[in-house]
């Protein structure tokens, strides 16, 4: 109930705050849609990757698909995008594998106050992966990741800041966040979660901090979010998004989970692209690290490729 109470009382200031400022805005516009396929292949490698596990660098084929619809009227302006990335790996041990499983749905509504860089609204996100991943380091092989397995889903209304050049976008305010895990919570290898040592095995929803009978675990605290997105030298833009959180009532204040995400691409021409993409993440409700496979973990993964890239 505190929870609750802390988000919908800020979300409650912020609808007021638009509501002084609100004029005669006319209606809404169609929304502006558009999209990106990207296809490449490289090289990539991950440490101690949550969604598919842990390999060194390896031959890639790697598949981004990215669309958004946008809509502005008025002091106001929705923002939509959807990141959507699978990619494989080939190694001469373990054969084929995944090593990228991302589906990530951002949705930013602003209202602009008196001065046009700064709004009130309300941001949401989505996160999750759309497959199975395995850790293969135990025999058989352990289920640890799959859609909704886990999913991240966050509200927060907030204060945001938009640069002249729409090149940066900064967003901050409370937030509750669901961590979800629905599907097959348990995923046990053996009967009972019993190894044949006699040791006991974890539930896949507890690898995330969650409880595997209720399947859901609620944060609340306080959220920042800011994109960047801009051509930094001809035919090379850097897209950049950090996500940063906490619990304050579960968790000490100053314990942050961290999502970060960076593509360098650079177009050679209309359909020849090179892409650079390492991400950064780190939860520490996430233990499936260390010696015992307790513990959290800084976890990142990056990939260079080269292919072709199509805008429609």
């Amino acid at each position: 109930m505190r929870r609750l109470f802390f988000v919908f009382a800020a979300a409650l200031f912020a609808l007021a705050a638009a509501a002084q400022s609100t004029k005669k805005t006319g209606s809404p516009t169609a929304f502006k849609t558009g999209g990106m396929i990207t296809l490449l292949g490289g090289q990539s490698g991950t440490r101690n990757w949550a969604p598919a596990g842990e390999e060194k660098f390896s031959l890639t084929a790697y598949g981004n698909l990215q669309l958004w619809a946008n809509k502005e009227w008025g002091k106001n302006k929705w923002t939509n995008n959807l990141d959507v990335a699978y990619a494989l790996i080939n190694t001469s041990s373990n054969g084929v594998r995944k090593i990228d499983d991302k589906f990530d749905l951002y949705s930013k509504y602003s209202h602009a106050l008196n001065s046009p860089r700064w709004a009130v609204g309300a941001l949401t996100t989505l996160r999750t992966q759309l497959v199975n991943g395995y850790d293969y380091s135990q025999t058989p092989r352990k289920r640890i990741s799959g859609f909704f397995a886990p999913a991240y889903i966050t509200f927060s209304p907030g204060i945001q800041y938009l640069t002249a050049n729409n090149a940066l976008s900064l967003h901050l305010g409370p937030d509750v966040r669901w961590v979800v895990v629905t599907n097959s919570p348990y995923s046990l290898n053996y009967q009972g979660g019993i190894k044949p040592d006699g040791t006991t095995e974890r539930a896949l929803a507890s690898l995330y901090g969650v409880n595997p009978q209720r399947e859901v675990r609620i944060e609340t605290g306080l959220y920042f979010s800011g994109l960047f997105n801009k051509e930094i030298v001809k035919n090379v833009t850097w897209k950049t998004r950090l996500d940063v959180s906490n619990d304050i009532i579960e968790n000490e204040p100053f314990l942050l989970d961290v999502y970060w995400t960076n593509t360098i691409g650079m177009k050679v021409n209309n359909w020849l692209t090179v892409n650079y993409n390492f991400d950064l993440y780190y939860d520490d409700n996430v233990k499936m690290f260390g010696p015992n496979k307790t513990s959290p973990a800084t976890q990142m993964k990056s990939l260079l490729g080269v292919g072709a890239g199509v805008r429609f």
